[in-house]
């Protein structure tokens, strides 16, 4: 089977969780700023993109170069074996980036890097007239940087983090891979309690019971590269019985989740119901205000409302304060809190043991951890 050179994207500050998770998986990697590069088969095109958790997607790099001039990027672009990828009647739309580099205008590279490829399957396929685009989407990018090109083709479309599960959607809410990543930076095990006080539409607490049932996030979901005409339907079907024997449906769970709204939680029990987890989360109406429990060596994980709008700052850190009143005194628990407001602990109360800059969307949080002290049962 061809061996592909591979890149998994995702968001800045989580590239070494990629990495660990591509290094579990069995592939060697190089971490990047937003990518972590791997090699891999049809086969792991497939497997990776049904076991990461935390990337955005999975991309073939088709070439590598350096351009300064508009002849260099088409000529090396024409050169790559974009008949060994794309069949004749593809769908290649082709979209582009530019960071200090001499071609800087993105609608040129764009033009012509397409351009460059029409040439090179015109004479592949001896066509004189335009290419149909009518089949299966392959969707290409040319990024460069400090002059360096790379041309991808994407094998996953809609991004990662759309699990399919999120039926029920709630406002603001956190992404799937951005939901796992934080419960993969916590000292979190299957076999502890785990609470979000502030679940809203269900995210991080799925996740985490997806995680402990070892359930492959993408199981729910196609990905681009399934249709097309040169990947081996029998190859996917394996791959994806092989994912799904994996899954451990016999651990006994302790993933707890509120929310003081009582139609986020209709909404977050009917996300976890299409994933098939709603009996492992014991969902409940309550204000984080009054949760109080007898349990320890737990974990709590939650993305509290960030007020952006100056109006709701006050009520928002009022909540933070009432947040370090309700968990300060559960001292074997672990705590991690994401938000924007960048002096959270000040009004929780305490100085956190670490803190991690991770980016919500665009929007730079601070991941905020209080470890607990264990209590040795």
């Amino acid at each position: 089977m061809k061996t592909f050179k591979l890149m998994a994207t995702c968001a800045a500050g989580i590239e070494a969780l990629v990495g660990r998770e591509l290094r579990d998986l069995g592939y060697e990697v190089q971490v990047e700023n937003g990518r972590v590069r791997f090699e891999g088969t049809i086969e792991d095109i497939i497997n990776t993109n049904l076991w990461l958790r935390t990337a955005d997607r999975v991309e073939i790099i088709v070439g590598e170069f350096e351009a300064k001039t508009f002849e260099d990027l088409f000529q090396n672009v024409k050169a790559l074996p974009w008949d060994e990828l794309l069949p004749m009647d593809a769908q290649f739309p082709m979209n582009g980036r530019s960071h200090n580099s001499a071609l800087h205008s993105v609608p040129d590279v764009q033009a012509i890097a397409k351009k460059a490829v029409v040439n090179k399957l015109n004479e592949t396929y001896h066509r004189r007239t335009r290419l149909p685009e009518t089949g299966q989407l392959y969707k290409l990018e040319t990024r460069i940087n400090k002059d360096h090109v790379m041309v991808t083709l994407d094998t996953t479309g809609e991004s990662l983090f759309k699990r399919g599960y999120r039926v029920a959607k709630g406002p603001a809410p956190i992404k799937e891979n951005m939901a796992a990543a934080l419960i993969m930076l916590t000292s979190w095990y299957p076999d502890m309690p785990f609470l979000d006080p502030m679940c809203g539409s269900g995210t991080i607490p799925i996740e985490a019971a997806m995680i402990a049932r070892n359930i492959a996030p993408g199981f729910n979901r196609e990905f681009s590269c399934e249709k097309w005409d040169w990947i081996d339907e029998d190859v996917v079907e394996d791959v994806r019985n092989k994912a799904d024997e994996k899954a451990d449906y016999d651990k006994e769970l302790d993933i707890m989740a509120s929310d003081v709204d009582g139609n986020m939680i209709d909404i977050a029990k009917v996300n976890a119901q299409e994933v098939g987890l709603l009996h492992d989360i014991q969902f409940k109406q309550l204000s984080v205000l009054d949760f109080k429990t007898d349990k320890i060596n737990g974990v709590v994980v939650s993305n509290p409302p960030y007020g952006e709008r100056l109006s709701d700052k006050q009520e928002v850190r009022k909540l933070y304060k009432g947040l370090g009143r309700v968990f300060k005194p559960m001292t074997s628990w672990s705590k991690y809190f994401l938000t924007s407001d960048l002096e959270f602990d000040k009004f929780y109360g305490q100085a956190p043991t670490k803190t991690r800059k991770l980016y919500n969307g665009y929007l730079r949080t601070d991941y905020f951890q209080f470890w607990g002290k264990k209590i040795r049962k």
